[in-house]
């Protein structure tokens, strides 16, 4: 960052806005927000500015002076003139306040973000100057994600804030609060019931129900990788988790996401280290939502796909504990978009098949050729390994060495590598480029057109 976000307090201060026009006025009326008092500089005002005065909002000084800067929390030149704003601005330095200069970045100490009004919750989005569309443009969809009324609520909370601590231990008070704004109390906001939503906040709190500590646990896809194709869902139960186990495959910007007191605990497969196996993971998130935490088991890509998430649900489910699957981007729909195209084509192929080469130990590798069939793309998961014995399979089953095959790496990432080639090259595909796991083997296997049999597609 260029630049430091941080909120001042306005209370009992002055603001500075030098100049009488409408660009003035654009400054005076955001500062009036603002618990602060306005003096406006300048000779003459227009009758927005001049009324603000008239009715003791604003206090006008017609010349300059380094005086008048003195104390400022906040200078605003924006006279539209070059020469004066280069003079208010060497005044209100030598006083030492804090200026933004309108339309001359270099003479700004400070930038006017976009701000998302909800008082006493307040947005403000900055693009350090680079691109205020896009900072326009962003909070356009903040306002789409917060209610008009959620001030009311954070206002209410804030009022309730010493009795709230007065009544409930320090560990309950999060779950409390957690309740409040994303329990009924905020969906009642949401369709306009005010009242409803303070009734039930100061409901709760004087029946003491809400205090009881509820585990749970969420078994929650982490996606392919890039951290913005995590779902919402996914990551608000990021930020209000009170620990959160993590696979290897999960995408360190996925973490960032997540709230910063939450405990991290590493609970991956590493090749030649130590593990953790799946009763231990198991057992550890049993006893961690016992203790009445909010557990979230961060698993790459969709956990329903290849993440033995049916061990841990019925582990959960016995143990009494309320769990939920929420689902994440799985890898091959990632390595298609990486490709620029979807997993399955009208009219070409109709059918999509997904395997993984990581099969239980013990277990025989999976049929490979009862898969992949004409009208069929086959997604191999975690096949790199198992490669050179796959292709060896599927040509004793005399599947054509020529269809299309494309590996995709580290799908969404920036460490993505695409390759692409025939079936029959695959293996030496993924030596030459030293490719490893995680990675996806697509194999398309168009449905014939026309007079066209396996020999001519594997000629």
């Amino acid at each position: 960052m260029k630049t430091f976000p941080m909120f001042l307090q306005m209370a009992g201060r002055h603001v500075v806005i030098v100049g009488g026009g409408e660009q003035a006025a654009q400054k005076a009326r955001l500062i009036l927000k603002t618990e602060a008092r306005l003096v406006l500089v300048a000779p003459e005002l227009d009758a927005e500015l001049g009324a603000l005065v008239a009715m003791g909002r604003a206090e006008q000084v017609p010349t300059l002076s380094v005086g008048v800067f003195r104390g400022a929390a906040l200078v605003f030149v924006a006279t539209g003139c070059v020469a004066l704003d280069h003079v208010a601005h060497a005044f209100a330095k030598e006083a030492g306040a804090i200026v933004n200069v309108v339309d001359r970045p270099a003479l700004c100490d400070a930038t006017t973000p976009s701000i998302l009004d909800r008082d006493p919750v307040v947005v403000a989005i900055s693009t350090e100057g680079t691109a205020p569309v896009l900072a326009r443009q962003i909070r356009s969809r903040m306002e789409v994600l917060l209610e008009p009324a959620l001030g009311e609520l954070a206002a209410l909370a804030g009022r309730l804030r010493a009795e709230v601590n007065q009544r409930l231990p320090q560990r309950e008070r999060r779950f409390f609060w957690e309740w409040v704004f994303n329990g009924p109390p905020r969906q009642a906001l949401a369709r306009g019931a005010g009242r409803e939503a303070a009734r039930l906040v100061k409901d709760r709190l004087a029946t003491g129900e809400a205090c009881s500590v509820q585990g749970r646990i969420a078994l929650v896809g982490a996606g392919p990788g890039a951290a913005d194709l995590l779902t919402l869902r996914a990551l608000r139960l990021l930020q209000e988790a009170d620990v959160i186990f993590y696979d290897r495959l999960v995408d360190p910007g996925v973490l960032e996401l997540a709230r910063r007191d939450a405990e991290r605990v590493f609970v991956g497969k590493e090749i030649g280290a130590s593990s953790w196996p799946q009763d231990r993971i198991n057992a550890v998130i049993v006893a961690a939502a016992r203790q009445g935490r909010q557990v979230v088991r961060l698993k790459s890509g969709d956990p329903g796909i290849f993440g033995r998430v049916g061990e841990e649900l019925e582990t959960a489910r016995a143990a009494g504990i309320p769990v939920e699957i929420v689902p994440g981007v799985t890898a091959a729909s990632a390595a298609a978009a990486s490709l620029g195209r979807g997993l399955t084509e009208r009219g070409a192929t109709d059918r999509l098949m997904l395997a993984t080469a990581a099969c239980k130990p013990g277990d025989p590798d999976p049929d490979w050729a009862t898969m992949l069939q004409p009208g069929t793309t086959l997604a191999v998961y975690m096949g790199v390994r198992k490669a050179p014995s796959m292709i060896r399979t599927l040509r004793a089953a005399s599947i054509p060495m020529g269809l299309e095959a494309e590996i995709i790496s580290n799908a969404s990432t920036p460490r993505e590598q695409i390759i692409r080639c025939t079936l029959g090259q695959v293996p030496e595909a993924l030596a030459e480029q030293s490719i490893e796991n995680p990675a996806i083997i697509l194999i398309r296997w168009s449905k014939p057109a026309g007079a066209r049999t396996r020999s001519e597609i594997a000629a």
